[in-house]
């Protein structure tokens, strides 16, 4: 697989740090169509979760939201890197972000397991069309 480099879009929203409220918010995406790219859970405090969610398709997930009173923050903007997990991928990514002096606020990855990997990166908002730029987008 080649390297699949792409905007997307994440949106953010808080839940109660308690057993089942991913699985609720994640069953309510479902019920309404919405395809995940990624999710991301952080905690905010004591008691509450930060959940970001990258959908696949963002207007689909604001529209429907909308409708049964989601409460959503977004969309921002983030970069998901795919490809072949080899060594070195990743490095390469970060390569041609500090030949263009643009730093990662924050960052995700993974493999697959099957010799593929996934990569989010946060770039802040000012230095995000740079970022595209010199990463081929």
């Amino acid at each position: 697989m080649a390297t699949k480099v792409r905007r997307v879009d994440y949106f953010y929203t808080t839940v109660q740090d308690q057993p089942g409220e991913a699985y609720k918010l994640l069953s309510d995406l479902e019920k309404l169509g919405i395809n995940l790219l990624a999710i991301t859970a952080v905690p905010t405090g004591p008691n509450q979760t930060q959940l970001t969610i990258f959908p696949e398709e963002s207007l689909m997930l604001t529209t429907e939201a909308k409708k049964v009173g989601m409460k959503l923050d977004g969309p921002h903007r983030a970069i998901l890197v795919q490809g072949d997990d080899e060594l070195g991928a990743i490095a390469n990514i970060h390569m041609k972000l500090y030949a263009a002096k643009i730093n990662i606020y924050a960052s995700s990855g993974i493999t697959n397991g099957k010799g593929g990997y996934g990569y989010l990166l946060y770039i802040r908002p000012n230095k995000f069309d740079m970022a595209a730029k010199a990463l081929g987008i």
